[in-house]
């Protein structure tokens, strides 16, 4: 099945782009601004919280980077603007963290003067391993710079355990997720059981610890075993959420917020969806197989 499901998202890498757009955009507010804001005061009027993110990442020169800091000031004067329950969510290589990591930190600070103006969080989020001790060393740095800033750790990796024992250490503010990005088997875990095992792991290190986690998942099993521990640990509503992608599973995102815990949805919006996008279909080949079924279909 996984090697049909692996087919089937090839497939749909080759189909024109807008085809792509059609069914996947589920998973995007939208290419503009006004999108996003849309769709998270649709949230908001639900009592759901929102991360927005402007898509794209690893540009090609300092101008794009500064073309997307630009962009995030402009999300944040928006979340300001229309007081919208909501913060920021941003990828380091699209502030030309592979270009050059002190001009990335330049960046990063003046988005950081505008969210502590606005007295708002900023989510560093986590790329491919690639780039990962990189990110870690710009989180260190921001957050002597700005306390509240965020980071995001993937349970999959098999250094993760580590890493969260040393983040504890700063206190740091975390968004758990399993991992999406395709990592060889040598730095990641392959099979279900053991990402959900390690997943578990590290959320009990964290609650332990006192930290304020993010739980991002969608995995009912998951979801399960985090419920569990918040129970046994009796931990207060203010140190953790729950949080979720845009456009997947809104039934059990729904019953999450008719629970009472805290949920915030991850909004991206932009042009750059089609990366995005393609991520979303290789985590859920399901989708895949829909618009295979769609494209094919007659009826």
């Amino acid at each position: 099945m996984k090697i049909i499901n692996n087919l089937i998202v090839s497939f749909v890498k080759m189909l024109p782009k807008q085809i792509v757009k059609l069914f996947a955009g589920r998973y995007i507010a939208g290419e503009k601004l006004e999108d996003g804001i849309r769709v998270v005061k649709e949230l908001n009027e639900k009592g759901i919280y929102a991360t927005m993110d402007v898509l794209g990442e690893s540009v090609n020169n300092k101008k794009e980077a500064e073309m997307a800091k630009q962009e995030c000031l402009e999300v944040l004067d928006a979340i300001e603007q229309h007081k919208l329950k909501a913060n920021l969510s941003l990828k380091p290589t699209q502030l030309g963290l592979l270009i050059d990591k002190d001009f990335c930190f330049k960046l990063l600070c003046e988005i950081m003067d505008r969210a502590k103006k606005y007295d708002n969080f900023i989510r560093i989020d986590m790329e491919d391993s690639s780039v990962t001790d990189s990110i870690f060393e710009l989180y260190e740095k921001a957050k002597n710079y700005y306390p509240k800033v965020g980071i995001v750790v993937q349970a999959y990796l098999k250094r993760n355990i580590d890493d969260v024992k040393r983040l504890n250490s700063r206190g740091a503010h975390y968004r758990l997720c399993k991992g999406i990005y395709v990592e060889p088997a040598e730095i990641a875990y392959k099979e279900r059981e053991e990402v959900r095992d390690k997943y578990l792991e590290a959320l009990e290190l964290m609650l332990d610890n006192g930290n304020y986690v993010g739980i991002a998942t969608h995995d009912d099993p998951l979801i399960k075993g985090a419920y569990k521990l918040l129970a046994d640990k009796k931990i207060p509503k203010d140190k953790y959420e729950f949080q979720m992608l845009y456009g997947v599973k809104e039934g059990t995102r729904d019953k999450i917020n008719a629970d009472g815990h805290k949920i915030r949805i991850y909004v991206p919006f932009g042009m750059q969806w089609y990366a995005y996008s393609i991520r979303r279909l290789q985590e859920n080949p399901q989708l895949a197989w829909y618009i295979t079924k769609s494209i094919f279909s007659f009826n």
